[in-house]
């Protein structure tokens, strides 16, 4: 039964119109991977410094501050299942990708020129509509590129660019920060800069990411078809993530033992390389050894990193921890996005990385408050709480699914 398919896939493989698909279809994941890169990049330019500007440029209280990137998240984690579901039901990923990513290069080049917090509120929900489309139809063409051959490596390409432009991101702004040190207008500027490089991806994608068309079966897009395995998986996942509390934990974890708070930035730089780094390696394990298992030893690098945020009591520690924490996102991030793709059918897959991107970022609400309240009892207990949550979910993907 198996040699028929062997003989397929080798006269597939010597014949080159065979082989120009295949690259073709490698330079569109590499090209969806550009997009990441330049969309993170302008992304974390305009993120070190916007709580700078929301209280020394606008004068906005925390509370308001608090109001907008609270908005900013529910905006985000609502359109992920919306724009998901719209492209199953459309049979189109390309289009919705393309308006995601115009809508936050408009929103981030237009943060220069507002002057209240009222405008700052719009522009922030107008970037978070453009993030929520884009998302999870862009996972879907990853993973519709990759045609369910080695997804583990097509993810790790993605994850590898994205992370690489939030490791250049922050490094850009600190020199432009240097530069105009005595430019007042210096923070708008930047943020002028980011948007203009945010356009960036609308020529990639304008140009050189392909769709590849398919039939569209005529059915009911629905969650029912997201059941079983799917669903375990999320479960397990969403267990997980209710101690995987917010980073900036890590950052007040850093800081009470000692490192300042001008050398976090160059410590998350650090972290970012790391995980950029190991995302392709790491994409290969997954596609040799499988989903399971390379999530497996993410979530045991995890807790044991957890564990050692608990107990670090050496700034120098700071580094090591930070480097296993890079190694861990580059297990998990991609391989975690392949089985997605995996378990449900490719007509549904947008539905299923919307679903799966909102839930954890509604999860990851109540994972920071528990990691808050726990940080009044100890500033090692959030973290003691996080390796445990790890502990249980790895013990669960093994029984479960």
């Amino acid at each position: 039964m198996r040699k028929p398919i062997i003989d397929n896939e080798r006269r597939e493989i010597e014949n080159p119109l065979s082989n120009n698909k295949q690259k073709q279809v490698e330079r569109n994941i590499v090209s969806l991977g550009w997009v990441s890169f330049f969309g993170g990049l302008a992304q974390d330019m305009i993120q070190p410094i916007l709580p700078t500007f929301y209280t020394s440029v606008l004068g906005l209280n925390k509370e308001f501050i608090g109001l907008i990137e609270g908005s900013l998240t529910t905006i985000v984690s609502l359109m992920k299942i919306g724009a998901g579901y719209l492209s199953d039901v459309l049979g189109i990923r390309k289009i919705i990708v393309f308006v995601g990513y115009m809508l936050s290069a408009f929103a981030r080049f237009s943060l220069g020129l507002a002057n209240s917090g009222a405008a700052v509120f719009g522009l922030r929900l107008t970037d978070g509509v453009g993030k929520g489309l884009k998302d999870a139809p862009r996972d879907a063409l990853v993973a519709g590129s990759a045609r369910n051959r080695k997804l583990g490596l097509a993810f790790g390409i993605q994850r590898t660019l994205d992370t690489l432009g939030s490791v250049v991101g922050p490094l850009i702004t600190y020199g432009l920060l240097r530069l105009w040190i005595d430019h007042p207008n210096k923070y708008r500027e930047i943020f002028m800069t980011a948007g203009l490089i945010a356009f960036v991806p609308l020529i990639i994608i304008g140009f050189w990411v392909k769709e590849r068309k398919q039939p569209i079966k005529k059915q009911v897009i629905s969650l029912k078809v997201l059941k079983g395995p799917f669903t375990s998986f999320l479960m397990i996942l969403l267990l997980f993530t209710l101690g995987n509390s917010s980073d900036a934990f890590l950052i007040l974890r850093a800081e009470s033992v000692g490192i300042s708070s001008t050398v976090i930035p160059l410590v998350i730089a650090f972290f970012n390389l790391i995980s950029a780094l190991a995302a392709i390696p790491a994409g290969k394990l997954s596609d040799r050894i499988g989903r399971r298992k390379t999530i497996s030893i993410g979530w045991g690098i995890y807790s044991l990193t957890y564990l050692g945020f608990a107990i670090v009591n050496q700034a120098w520690m700071i580094w090591i921890l930070y480097g296993f924490y890079g190694l861990y996102y580059a297990l998990t991030e991609g391989s975690a996005k392949a089985m997605v793709a995996e378990l449900v059918p490719e007509a549904n897959r947008g539905a299923a990385f919307g679903l799966f991107s909102a839930s954890i970022g509604i999860i990851a609400l109540p994972a920071s408050l528990i990691a808050g309240y726990l940080w009044n009892v100890s500033a090692a207990a959030p973290f003691a709480f996080g390796a445990i949550m790890a502990f249980l979910a790895f013990i669960a993907l093994h029984f479960l699914l």
